[in-house]
């Protein structure tokens, strides 16, 4: 039984010439699991805004969308309430009250339920979420992961028939991630909920559903069962960067037949196709400096006097001119770091230094004047004018000298740019300061696969320009591919600091699905390249013989 049909879905934007969405035509049916995926800008959040009327933007539509055969803008406000759910991708901006109890009960008192109807689904949804601990607590106290579950379980008092889900896992560390992406199928699974799940965090997400949609340009370019979508874009490698570890290896080997989608599956792929004769590659080279850039002396900070210490007696040394990512779980103080090196934050105890000056010794703004900048977690918060343009200008950027082009941004508002193309424009903006030490917040956060790698080539060039960069970060992959050192916050702290290959191959779960993937075949496999180089290197007499 269908649930959704859409029908020559077309979308302008007001004051744009080209279609977000163009000619889409799909069904789905009750109780599927969707994962709808692309690059950034392909029409992914503007085709899941459609379908829930409250959200769809302003701008020219045609074409039709159907619930359950009933037109969706023919839906009451309370039918697409209680029928459709949605989870954002930020978890602040869904939440509307203070305390978890009330979010709970929320969106049931406007349906102006009985009483005994709210407590026994609020009661229900915080069992079975596990919300039961922190039932009593201010939704201001809750980390990001709880947070989001929270909305989750918000949405699912109502009792939705289709749950829409746009890029949930985007701000949770990698942990809660995996155990948000597992409640959703265990929905699935459970209640027979339908779901459509927008991602760019793919590795676990495609094994989980039924069919993946891809969009490229505004148009569905597949909508197939995983294994079929893989075979269709083997030339688009754009597109399959995207795809989970398990499926790059075994396109980058030029593998035909079965391809294995999970790390068990790329386990015995790798197992029954390759010897472990040459186990072990050797350190990317860097050259290490010996003159600290950011230095943490015993730093403590909190955020109200009576309140819990968030930096607990940290102390941490990057160097210069080195790529130093920080890792760790939500809540644990990695952003809260970065505002006390950047003096938006006043610790309490403890000394930091920047490039072995005091921090307090920078006065009025010489920290910020070819010293130090920092990119924040949301880069909206950078932009102040209506386009980028007018921002670089007003920023003093000089275009010539930045590592990228930012040619086709400079006329958009930089609202209307991309996740990936916000992130540039943003960058372009605070490199105008001539920082020596950049701080990033989540600078991959909400971006593609192919964004990535251009992010990953900018800060290589930033580096090999001079510059020291740390970036507080979810991503083990880009950790794993771009840092110099790696580093594990937890309770206020940094527990330990590695290269990638040591740091990521003695990790369980702050690691890569290649390291995990590979444990025991290979000693420091920890990105997609290192498991083909060898690979390459071990491949067994028969399959040289093919």
């Amino acid at each position: 039984m269908e649930i959704l049909t859409v029908k020559n879905l077309n979308f302008t934007y007001p004051l744009c010439q080209e279609k977000a969405i163009r000619n889409l035509s799909f069904s789905i049916q009750k109780g599927e699991f969707i994962v709808l995926c692309g690059a950034t800008g392909s029409g992914k959040s503007t085709l899941l805004n459609m379908l829930k009327p409250e959200l769809t933007p302003v701008g020219e539509k045609t074409g039709e969308i159907f619930l359950k055969g009933k037109p969706v803008e023919q839906l009451s406000e309370a039918e697409s309430a209680m029928t459709i759910g949605y989870v954002m991708q930020k978890p602040e901006q869904q939440i509307v009250t203070d305390k978890v109890w009330h979010e709970l009960a929320f969106g049931l008192e406007n349906m102006h339920l009985s009483q005994n109807t709210i407590a026994r689904r609020v009661a229900e949804m915080a069992s079975y979420f596990g919300i039961g601990g922190w039932y009593e607590k201010n939704t201001s106290e809750l980390s990001g992961g709880q947070k989001q579950l929270l909305n989750l379980a918000s949405v699912m008092t109502m009792q939705p028939e289709l749950l829409i889900l746009d890029e949930p896992t985007a701000q949770l560390d990698p942990i809660a991630a995996s155990d948000f992406l597992t409640v959703i199928k265990r929905l699935n699974q459970d209640l027979g909920l339908t779901i459509i799940l927008t991602e760019h965090r793919l590795e676990e997400a495609i094994p989980l559903c039924d069919r993946l949609i891809i969009m490229q340009n505004g148009e569905i370019l597949t909508i197939q069962p995983p294994r079929q979508a893989v075979q269709e874009i083997q030339d688009k490698p754009d597109l399959l960067t995207a795809f989970p570890s398990a499926v790059r290896i075994f396109s980058e080997l030029h593998h035909s037949g079965f391809c294995p989608l999970t790390v068990k599956e790329g386990r015995i792929f790798l197992e029954q196709h390759y010897q472990n004769q040459e186990h072990t590659l050797p350190e990317r080279s860097c050259q290490d400096s010996d003159i600290p850039a950011l230095e943490f002396h015993d730093v403590y900070f909190r955020y109200e006097r009576h309140s819990p210490d968030i930096l607990r007696g940290m102390n941490l040394t990057v160097y210069q001119q080195e790529i130093f990512c920080i890792l760790g779980e939500n809540g644990s103080g990695k952003s809260t770091s970065l505002k006390c090196a950047a003096n938006l934050l006043k610790i309490y105890s403890g000394k930091i230094q920047i490039f072995q000056k005091n921090l307090k010794s920078y006065h009025a703004n010489t920290l910020y004047q070819n010293c130090l900048a920092l990119l924040p977690q949301d880069v909206q918060t950078v932009f102040l004018k209506n386009t980028v343009r007018k921002e670089l200008e007003a920023a003093g950027t000089e275009l010539s000298l930045l590592p990228f082009d930012t040619e086709k941004l400079l006329d958009r508002h930089p609202y209307d740019l991309s996740g990936g193309e916000q992130q540039l424009a943003a960058l372009a903006r605070v490199l105008a300061a001539k920082p020596k030490l950049l701080l990033l917040d989540e600078p991959t956060k909400g971006i593609d696969a192919a964004s990535k790698q251009k992010m990953i080539q900018v800060l290589r060039q930033l580096r090999e320009s001079g510059m020291t960069i740390i970036a507080v970060t979810h991503d083990v992959e880009f950790a794993a591919e771009c840092a110099d050192h790696c580093a594990l916050f937890f309770h206020g702290r940094i527990a330990a600091v590695d290269t990638p290959k040591k740091f990521f191959s003695e990790n369980s779960f702050y690691t890569t699905a290649v390291s995990r993937m590979t444990h025991g075949i290979f000693r420091n496999a920890v990105t997609v390249q290192d498991a083909v180089t060898l690979c390459r290197k071990n491949k067994k007499a028969e399959e040289t013989n093919l």
